[in-house]
């Protein structure tokens, strides 16, 4: 017997596709029929889970700025202060630095959508704050597990972090071969020094722990 998706199987189905869709034509260029075929859902599935095209963008860029980190914090707290769990939420900060072409190109058009609108720039704005509590929040507990200050406060540091990230990813997007692997590491050690030096080595041990683990 047929079943129909549950909730969140049609959210997670539609934000999948939006996010293939999107990334493929652009979010202007993109209907919402268009992303409902994607997703193999009728149109009315996506609106029964995003009143509107841009509730969907600003989602889909709240979710994966800021899944990977909620995760990695859960993951810490379930694992108390111990160094294994430092290194875990460590590891999961620098790979979120990374520039990810598509998700950038994608805020960037939807900043540019809403520059002339003042209902997006609100949206756009609260997502980002929220964004930016989630980070600072990891900063402050890797800053306390590894008893390092941070060279600003880390509300400050979540909007530097961004903000490298971002215009990183725009410069790589347009000519690849201007941003070397590690670019984003090094600026961070030059304005970090030991904190970023600590947290990296802490990401790196980790690594080696799994490359070593011995196999049953």
């Amino acid at each position: 017997m047929r079943t129909r998706p549950t909730r969140a199987e049609t959210r997670r189905r539609v934000l999948d596709a939006a996010f293939e869709v999107f990334g493929d034509k652009g979010i202007a260029a993109t209907k919402l029929t268009e992303v409902a075929a994607a997703a193999g859902l009728t149109k009315g599935a996506v609106y029964s889970s995003f009143a509107s095209k841009d509730e969907l963008v600003l989602a889909l860029m709240e979710e994966h700025a800021v899944h990977r980190l909620e995760a990695s914090l859960a993951g810490f707290a379930a694992a108390g202060d111990g160094a294994t769990g430092l290194a875990e939420v460590a590891a999961v900060l620098m790979h979120e630095m990374r520039a990810d072409a598509v998700w950038h190109r994608l805020l960037a058009e939807f900043f540019a959508m809403a520059h002339h609108d003042a209902d997006r720039r609100a949206a756009l704005r609260e997502r980002r704050r929220a964004v930016r509590q989630t980070i600072a929040a990891a900063l402050d507990r890797l800053a306390a597990g590894f008893d390092v200050t941070l060279p600003l406060p880390s509300e400050e540091f979540a909007v530097v972090l961004l903000a490298l990230s971002n215009g990183l990813a725009v410069e790589a997007d347009i000519d690849d071969e201007a941003v070397p692997e590690g670019l984003l590491g090094r600026v961070l050690t030059l304005i970090a020094g030991d904190a970023v030096a600590k947290v990296r080595s802490a990401a790196e041990s980790l690594e080696g722990q799994g490359d070593q683990a011995p196999r049953s």
